[in-house]
């Protein structure tokens, strides 16, 4: 994939996770607030938990940072997948993380 093609998708990964952390703030009631510069989202519940997505254009991969722990992901056949172990997807591990943090379950 070229630079151009990863950051239109990665910039869509990003939308994707502003925008539900916002439905998640106003129709869910959850404590999050989320601030987005460039290709970084940051995602911070209760005042304090912190859940940062960003792209790494040179690698051409995703980096989820949560308290849990860090998580890289390339795009492989249409989905963001774990680069060191069959483990959940990006989007499913955000899921995961932000649901507990929020006490709730969220999806992403």
């Amino acid at each position: 994939m070229t630079e151009t093609e990863f950051l239109v998708q990665a910039d869509a990964v990003l939308r994707h996770v502003q925008e539900a952390a916002d439905n998640w703030f106003e129709k869910l009631d959850v404590d999050v607030d989320v601030n987005r510069e460039g290709y970084v989202v940051t995602l911070i519940f209760n005042a304090k938990s912190h859940v940062v997505v960003n792209a790494q254009t040179p690698l051409q991969e995703m980096w989820l940072a949560a308290p849990s722990g860090a998580f890289h992901y390339r795009f492989v056949d249409g989905q963001w997948v774990n680069t060191r172990e069959n483990a959940p997807t990006l989007n499913e591990q955000i899921s995961i993380v932000c649901s507990v943090l929020a006490g709730q379950t969220l999806s992403l």
